[in-house]
């Protein structure tokens, strides 16, 4: 092959294959459009909010348990559905069994009514519960610690007694 015709060769060589790099770029930008676009418009629904029940344990007052969700909406497919759900054990229960406080340390005893307080603050409540910001809590003082004089007493009686046997 003479050195023109070589030439002539790969200038079409050249040619063809660049020609096909600008036709792989064109598809590649024509799919790359295509990408770009919406595939389809997600309607919005006009299903409202999952309204959830309480937390019923499945026995005893805490524990596993199941909630009912329902929505209203007249697209909806789905209107109602059930949730496991748990309720702590340690949880002040008589607060609404979703609602945890932070509470503060027990107040002095009151001698008037014979109970001492103290205030939670709500510290968290579970699935959008409806819980008081702040709750105060009493019990039982308990007993009320007072000095023994009877026991002062047989004390000094014993050691009265042990002296008499250490002088006989």
């Amino acid at each position: 092959m003479q050195p023109q015709q070589y030439q002539q060769q790969r200038r079409k060589f050249a040619a063809v294959f660049l020609a096909f790099i600008f036709i792989l770029a064109a598809v590649d930008n024509a799919e790359a459009g295509k990408k770009e676009k919406p595939e389809k418009k997600v309607k919005k629904s006009d299903c409202g909010e999952w309204q959830w029940s309480v937390c019923v344990p499945t026995s005893g007052d805490c524990g596993l348990g199941t909630r009912e969700g329902t929505r209203t909406g007249a697209e909806c497919k789905q209107t109602m559905k059930t949730q496991r759900c748990k309720i702590p054990c340690n949880w002040k229960k008589q607060f609404g069994a979703e609602c945890k406080y932070q509470f503060q340390a027990w107040g002095e005893c009151d001698l008037n009514t014979a109970l001492k307080t103290r205030t939670g603050s709500l510290k968290r409540a579970l699935h959008n519960a409806e819980c008081q910001k702040t709750v105060t809590i009493s019990k039982p003082c308990g007993k009320l610690t007072k000095p023994k004089p009877q026991a002062e007493s047989k004390k000094k009686k014993k050691e009265g007694k042990k002296q008499e046997k250490m002088l006989d």
